[in-house]
């Protein structure tokens, strides 16, 4: 498997953005989260190569997105399973794969919560997720207008895939992300 140090070039490589390098640290790190929380902690190095190299594509050739990774991917010697989960994030969107396994699930879940966290905390007087709660960021959710990119029918669609209240998605993400803070500051 791809150390993450290769992973993390390996996105540089096709993403210049700092938004879009960092976006996809987080989303590393709310799939590390998952998967200690889920009990596939052997795991987490996979889910979270999985969650850094989600939009390997997007900056370059946003619409080829979840197609144009496959060609990236495979050239970067990827194993077939890990390119299927970051195929499955774009389900119902720009790719044809379907979430099969619960990291997928998670992928697809979290990928544009994390978005959404993001740009609540932008909002904040404090510019940070570590002092957000729960009916902070369920407020941010209801209102179609703030972070108008961000698909709240995805993150809803997401949660029901899992099989989880919306709420348990939100608060879980709004703790993986106020770790992956505490951890980078």
């Amino acid at each position: 498997m791809i150390t993450r140090n290769e992973a993390f070039q390996l996105l540089k490589k096709y993403n210049k953005e700092e938004f879009h390098i960092e976006h996809g640290e987080k989303v590393e790190a709310a799939m590390r989260y998952f998967a200690k929380k889920l009990g596939y902690g052997d795991q987490e190095e996979f889910w979270g190569l999985c969650g850094l190299l989600h939009d390997i594509d997007f900056e370059m050739w946003p619409d080829e997105h979840c197609i144009k990774c496959v060609e990236l991917l495979k050239e970067a010697n990827i194993e077939d399973d890990m390119i299927h989960a970051i195929c499955s994030h774009g389900y119902g969107l720009c790719s044809d794969v379907e979430p099969v396994h619960e990291m997928e699930k998670v992928l697809f879940a979290c990928d544009e919560l994390t978005g959404l966290i993001g740009a609540a905390a932008l909002m904040r007087p404090s510019k940070s997720t570590l002092d957000m709660e729960l009916k902070s960021l369920k407020k941010k959710f209801k209102d179609k207008h703030f972070a108008a990119g961000c698909d709240r029918e995805t993150i809803a669609k997401g949660a029901e895939m899992l099989g989880w209240e919306l709420d348990q998605l939100m608060d879980d993400t709004l703790e993986a992300m106020k770790q992956f803070e505490r951890d980078h500051k």
